[in-house]
């Protein structure tokens, strides 16, 4: 790992922004710089060896170019295609078998059990599906892609920054754009938002860490899903998605 690292050419000092690219062609050529970069900000030793191992995550480029159809259509379709009805289902009993829980939550963090049952079903299908993508390698190949770098590259610092913590490893795997656990968080959110032990493939931790997530982005308790919609909008920015989680989760609260 040592050797891997160094071949890095870690620099001291202030570093230029590494150069994005638009094919795997420069991917290597750019670890070099960002590795500076990620030393800058604090990444230690653990996280740069997993920089240096990571691969141009060539599934997770597609995924994204096709992102925008996966948001497409009218709400009513959008729900059909990812299964609002079983989510709803599966919703209601989860929430009375889990009652005690989700009311700890609620006490600690002012937000109801529907919106949490909801987003957990839409992401994973209840943890059914925390993908198989590995996780830096698809973060930090969305850092050095020019299409979003500004987004992603806090986002791959942070998740090196997770492998020096131990709450991540170089072969720790989740969804196609670096998310992780339960209700796919991105590493950043992972820093900020994530409670107890951090480990977001606990269930509990993970919608504990999702509650907190929207009471940072302003989630009013008591207050009606329409009046919380920026909350949820701070989750996904997609309007069908964030009508789709109202909805969804207003069936689950009212049952």
């Amino acid at each position: 790992m040592a050797a891997a690292v160094a071949a890095l050419g870690l620099a001291t000092g202030a570093q230029a922004a590494a150069s994005c690219g638009k094919n795997g062609a420069g991917f290597d050529a750019w670890k070099q710089q960002f590795a500076a970069e990620a030393q800058a900000e604090g990444v230690g030793q653990r996280g740069l060896s997993a920089l240096a191992g990571a691969t141009y995550a060539t599934r997770t480029i597609a995924a994204d170019r096709a992102i925008h159809k996966a948001f497409s259509g009218s709400v009513e379709a959008f729900m059909k295609r990812r299964g609002g009805a079983a989510i709803i289902s599966k919703g209601r009993a989860l929430k009375k078998s889990n009652a005690a829980m989700f009311d700890r939550i609620e006490q600690t963090y002012g937000v109801p059990p529907g919106v949490l049952l909801a987003i957990w079903g839409m992401e994973t299908g209840f943890g059914a599906s925390m993908g198989n993508q590995n996780t830096v390698s698809a973060i930090v190949t969305l850092a050095y892609d020019c299409r979003r770098p500004d987004y992603f590259t806090p986002h791959a610092i942070a998740a090196l920054k997770l492998v020096d913590r131990g709450a991540l490893s170089a072969s720790s795997v989740g969804a196609m754009h670096g998310e992780i656990g339960h209700t796919q968080f991105l590493p950043g959110n992972v820093l900020k938002y994530g409670v107890g032990s951090g480990n977001l493939r606990d269930r509990n931790t993970a919608l504990a860490s999702t509650a907190n997530f929207l009471k940072g982005h302003g989630w009013q308790a008591g207050a009606s899903y329409e009046a919380n919609m920026g909350a949820i909008a701070g989750w996904n920015s997609a309007s069908v998605y964030q009508q789709a989680i109202a909805r969804i989760a207003e069936a689950i609260d009212g049952n």
